[in-house]
């Protein structure tokens, strides 16, 4: 080693192995402990995001808040994702929803603190290098929100939702062509007549995938009439991915409330007013000297001595009477009834006239006209021009008028409209009762929103999910007094809702709406196969059902009298034919053709069959032969025929329900994510809104009674929405019945009791009220007599100068107020006072025409025309004069009615043909009842129109009227010597007083 030329090539191959291997291997190890620090390659969840994420976005998204679901207070949950589904991709920063929401300013909401460039760069440059690594570190799954949704952890809740849209319609619960059911993995496996639909592990194979792609399945000329769009490419490879992955099950708990406390509503969202449970309240002292009714008066008083103000005068008795009459039967008073409550001078006169008017059957007409608007009725389905006709709506109709006249109890009233199906089992009941009947046909509440589905060309799942959104929409209106139909897209924006919150409220009614197992509302001629209706059941009284086969059978019987003469007739007649015919042939064979056709034809010997195949069309007379031999029999058949095709036409169809029921374990329901019903998210039980509960009460139905087929949701909810500490039902309901007696609620915005509704001028009175609706027994007959008693409501409604500068819009209610009668008030009042008016009640709605000018009309019937409650209400085709006075058209519902006043009111009332006739039939009335002086009948038409006799001056102006209109007519008629022509004319004169009378405004307002 000590030679030099030794060390020296030593000293060169060292030098060469440390560059060529060492030296490469050194700075490959440098780089790769550079490369394994996470610096190297992008910033950490704790030095980039989280702090930005803590100073601006944690004030709404953290653990108890959680607004939309979305928690950013840590990894884990910033993974977990919101209602929406996941907001972070690991790797995709373009495709994160927390990188886009900041990228294009929509959130942090508070403007003063943005998200800077710099910032959102830290956040892109962590998603993208360093989120899966960190979440894979802590043990999370990334992507966790979405993870039923990734192609390497598909399961089979990415494809059952697919085989229900695609493919379960004819291979599913109801229908399993070729025995073969595609709505589980394990019915997949077990396949129909062809072998399994898959084959795991192996999708090319998987017979399923064999027919999607040969597009045998599902087949392109059944898609419209099985309201089935085609599958596309993206779900057949998803279908396909989880086959080849052996087609894995996980097991996915519904979201449903439970006992942890909820962390999408925060208790303090519970403290808003409307949200509270009732609590008592304490009825203030009226101050000495003033006078008050009873406890509604001490509430309104203490408002208006806060306001500087007092109660108006009340009203004198012709003026409350007029009044309470409108108010209660949307009617005026006979002139009889004025008479006798101005002569009672009795005990508490006005009390008396309020119980006679709750105890009219017009009543629950007038009332049940209010319920019916909350929920949409209509005769027709409306969404498509054709607007088929739904016949047996009128029966919900009729319930509800027949509730209000009972004075039905509003929880029973509620339970039977929102679970009446669920409440008795109908199907195994020996005898229908009216109970049972009630049960049903109060359930078309919930039947009652625009359903276009009924054409085959839109039943496609979209459309039915528009049909439940508008029945959510109804529902929340008129029961809660919420606004929940925002809440299929996205969490409400003011209240506390979640998009969870709607979409458990769907599953409870999912038992009957079910977007993947559909009923049809109706049949429409050239757009639909299928001609039977769905929605239908058979469960009328067991009374009503005999007198229809009464009816049925006494037809029948009469039917087949006349036939049987006929055919008695007949055989006469071809038996003389028969001879007569018989007798030209040779006499040796007579006697055996007349043994061979009395012999039955399957007794005959081969030579009578020779016989009778010769002679069949020779002696054998059809019915037709002996019509075209004998010309009187031809005409006595034809005469025959028609008596039994008028008596054919008398038949009645057969008596059904249009209800809605339970048909037993629906499909799961998912949130869909932006309201798309293509983009599941996760998965939810039933339930009812977190806010109106204390957060941490399961929502368990029960078992309606033992075997019984359906889920029990609906009634639970029922049950639910009628305890006595509900937070809303009461109110409610009391706000309404308080704005058709005021005139406005003591929340003004009738559908909305959250955050973006007015606050109650009176909350203590409102409070009040709903505690007493509830301790009378839900009977809204008793809240009338104590609304319609108090002082409050007995008030002048005269607007003085102090009104109009300290209570300008009545809201302290310092007066009564003055109001214009609605659609149905005009035109029954019109009917009434002419003497037009058929009071029969209940039944099929009276038919509607349009003319040719495009006016709509109601038929008139044999005894005039009927009340406007009882004319069909055709979405599309509103009697003009209803509609000119604002009936609404239901789209789906009316809260609250618009008041407008235009000039197509006027000019139909003074234009309208109808009205002429009207006018004519007024006059003719009065010429009937008063054949004294003219003064007699100006008073009688004051008394039939305004419910009061005419001041002096009203009087004399009347008088001065018919006289010159009576001067007028006569120089516009040559021959005037008749008694006829006189009469004539004066009749004239007194149609065209009336017709005035008719016009003015003291007809069409109430005081």
């Amino acid at each position: 080693m000590n030679n030099p030329l030794v060390n020296v090539c030593f000293r060169i191959a060292a030098a060469a192995f440390y560059s060529m291997v060492l030296l490469p291997h050194l700075f490959a190890g440098e780089l790769a402990e550079k490369e394994s620090s996470p610096r190297a390659q992008g910033p950490l969840f704790k030095d980039a995001v989280a702090p930005v994420l803590q100073v601006k976005c944690i004030r709404c998204h953290n653990q108890e808040t959680s607004k939309g679901g979305l928690d950013l207070s840590s990894l884990e949950s910033l993974n977990r994702g919101g209602e929406n589904g996941s907001i972070l991709i690991p790797g995709d920063p373009e495709k994160s929803t927390l990188l886009q929401v900041l990228a294009d300013g929509r959130m942090p909401q508070d403007k003063k603190l943005p998200v800077t460039e710099k910032e959102r760069e830290q956040i892109y440059q962590w998603v993208l290098t360093q989120a899966k690594k960190e979440l894979l570190k802590n043990g999370f799954v990334p992507g966790a929100a979405d993870s039923l949704r990734s192609e390497s952890l598909l399961s089979q809740h990415d494809i059952l939702p697919i085989m229900r849209l695609r493919c379960t319609v004819c291979h599913g619960k109801r229908l399993q062509q070729g025995e073969l059911d595609l709505s589980s993995r394990a019915s997949m496996l077990k396949g129909g007549n062809s072998g399994p639909a898959i084959v795991l592990g192996d999708a090319e194979a998987s017979l399923v995938i064999q027919k999607i792609h040969s597009g045998e399945m599902p087949p392109n000329k059944l898609l419209v009439d099985f309201s089935v769009k085609p599958i596309t490419p993206r779900e057949t490879k998803k279908l396909a991915d989880w086959i080849n992955l052996s087609a894995p099950e996980i097991e996915l708990k519904a979201d449903i409330a439970g006992t942890d406390p909820d962390p999408l509503v925060a208790g303090q969202d519970r403290n808003f007013w409307s949200f509270q449970s009732l609590k008592p309240v304490e009825v203030p002292v009226m101050p000495s000297g003033v006078e008050g009714n009873n406890p509604v008066d001490a509430f309104v008083f203490r408002k208006l001595h806060e306001k500087g103000l007092s109660f108006s005068p009340e009203a004198d008795r012709i003026t409350l009477l007029r009044r309470a009459t409108f108010d209660l039967t949307g009617m005026p008073p006979s002139v009889k009834e004025i008479e006798e409550f101005l002569k009672d001078t009795g005990e508490k006169p006005y009390e008396r006239m309020i119980e006679r008017l709750l105890e009219s059957r017009r009543y629950g007409e007038r009332w049940g006209r209010y319920w019916l608007d909350l929920v949409g009725y209509a005769d027709s389905e409306g969404k498509r021009s054709a607007d088929p006709v739904r016949p047996y709506a009128y029966r919900y109709r009729d319930y509800v008028i027949r509730a209000f006249n009972s004075d039905k109890s509003y929880a029973r009233f509620l339970l039977e409209q929102i679970a009446g199906d669920e409440l008795a089992d109908y199907e195994n009941a020996p005898e229908i009762t009216q109970e049972l009947y009630d049960n049903l046909v109060a359930t078309g509440f919930l039947r009652m929103a625009p359903d276009g589905t009924g054409s085959d060309v839109v039943n496609f799942v979209e459309e039915r999910i528009e049909v439940i959104s508008d029945q959510m929409d109804v529902f929340g209106a008129s029961v809660l007094g919420l606004t929940l139909k925002c809440a299929r897209c996205h969490t409400h924006k003011y209240d506390p809702i979640p998009q969870r919150d709607y979409y458990r409220l769907t599953d409870i009614f999912k038992g009957a709406f079910d977007e993947h197992d559909w009923l049809k509302p109706a049949y429409v001629a050239g757009q639909t196969k299928v001609t039977s209706m769905g929605r239908v059941l058979p469960y009328v009284t067991t009374e009503e059902r005999k007198q229809w086969e009464k009816h049925q059978l006494e037809i029948d019987t009469k039917v087949t009298a006349i036939k049987a003469d006929l055919e008695n007739d007949y055989r006469l007649l071809a038996k003389k034919y028969f001879e007569e015919t018989l007798s030209m042939l040779p006499e040796p064979l007579r006697d055996d053709l007349r043994t061979t056709f009395d012999t039955e034809p399957e007794k005959r010997t081969e030579i009578q069959q020779y016989l009778a195949d010769k002679f069949q069309a020779q002696l054998i007379f059809k019915l037709e032969d002996v019509k075209n031999r004998d010309e009187a029999f031809k005409q006595l058949a034809a005469d025959l025929d028609a008596r039994v095709k008028q008596l054919e036409s008398r038949k009645l169809p057969e008596p059904k329900i249009r209800a809605l029921w339970d048909r037993g374990t629906p499909s799961p329901t998912y949130i869909y994510r932006r309201g798309d019903y293509l983009n599941p998210g996760r998965l939810v039980g039933p339930g009812v809104p977190s806010v109106l509960t204390d957060g941490a009460s399961p929502f368990v139905p029960d078992q309606p009674w033992p075997g019984a087929q359906k889920t029990g949701r609906r009634l639970a909810l029922a049950r639910w929405l009628i305890q006595p500490e509900h937070p809303l039902t009461s109110r409610v309901m009391i706000n309404r019945i308080w704005h058709h007696h005021f005139g406005k609620g003591l929340v003004a915005t009738l559908d909305n009791f959250g955050k973006t509704g007015t606050y109650p001028s009176h909350p203590e009175l409102l409070d009040w009220l709903a505690g007493e609706f509830i301790n009378n027994g839900w009977s809204m007959k008793q809240m009338h007599r104590l609304l319609m008693n108090s002082r409050t409501y007995r008030q002048q409604s005269r607007v003085t100068a102090e009104h109009d500068q300290r209570d300008p819009e009545n809201q302290w209610w310092s007066h009564m107020s003055l109001r214009r009668m609605d659609a149905e008030e005009v035109r029954d009042s019109l009917l009434y006072v002419s003497g037009r008016l058929d009071e029969t009640p209940f039944g099929p709605g009276d038919p509607v025409e349009t003319s040719k000018k495009g006016l709509v009309t109601s038929l008139v019937g044999e005894k005039g025309w009927r009340r406007s409650i009882y004319v069909k209400q055709r979405r599309k085709e509103i009697p003009t004069i209803l509609e000119a006075f604002d009936l609404p058209q239901m789209n789906p519902n009316c809260i609250e009615r618009a008041e407008s006043t235009v000039v197509s009111q006027a000019l139909y009332l003074w234009n309208n043909k109808m009205m002429y006739e009207l006018s004519h039939a007024f006059a003719n009335r009065i010429e009937g009842e008063v054949t004294e002086s003219l003064t007699d009948q100006v008073d009688h038409i004051y008394m039939l129109a305004f419910n009061r006799p005419p001041s002096a001056e009203e009087q004399s102006l009347g008088i001065a009227a018919l006289g010159t209109l009576a001067e007028v007519l006569t120089q516009e008629l040559t021959d005037l010597g008749t008694e006829k022509q006189r009469e004539l004319i004066l009749n004239r004169a007194l149609t065209e007083y009336c017709h005035t009378i008719l016009n003015s405004a003291a007809f069409i307002y109430v005081d």
